[in-house]
């Protein structure tokens, strides 16, 4: 179905306090994927780089410690994190209340094809 409710996404299997909620993929019929998560403080996802992708991240509450390429961020609601295809980046939720934001990726499957630089991949190998 081409529109979705936010509130009824689909919720994929990533990281303990790493709820992810895919928006758009390929059940809605597209070739990009998009999602919504919530992080506790304290969670995040470990280094890593996305080989052939870009990544945009929209932070819609809380703040996050991004370290992109050899840079590190404390970025808060109402920033946008755009991280070129090959350029290795983590974040972890800081502070008192968990962080929330988009993600948009174009493309989804094999094209999302993660190289983690630390830590194990999420617990869903499915990466819509």
């Amino acid at each position: 179905m081409p529109i979705i409710a936010n509130d009824q996404a689909a919720e994929i299997p990533w990281r303990p306090g790493y709820r992810r909620f895919t928006l758009a993929g390929k059940e809605q019929g597209v070739a990009c994927s998009a999602s919504y998560s919530v992080l506790e403080p304290g969670a995040g996802a470990p280094l890593h780089r996305h080989d052939e992708l870009d990544e945009v991240l929209i932070v819609l509450e809380g703040q996050l410690d991004v370290q992109i390429g050899g840079e590190r961020h404390l970025v808060e609601a109402d920033h946008t994190i755009s991280i070129p295809a090959g350029v290795p980046h983590a974040f972890v939720a800081v502070g008192s209340s968990p962080a929330r934001f988009f993600a948009f990726l174009p493309g989804q499957g094999a094209q999302v094809a993660t190289t983690n630089l630390e830590g194990d991949p999420p617990d869903s190998a499915d990466r819509r």
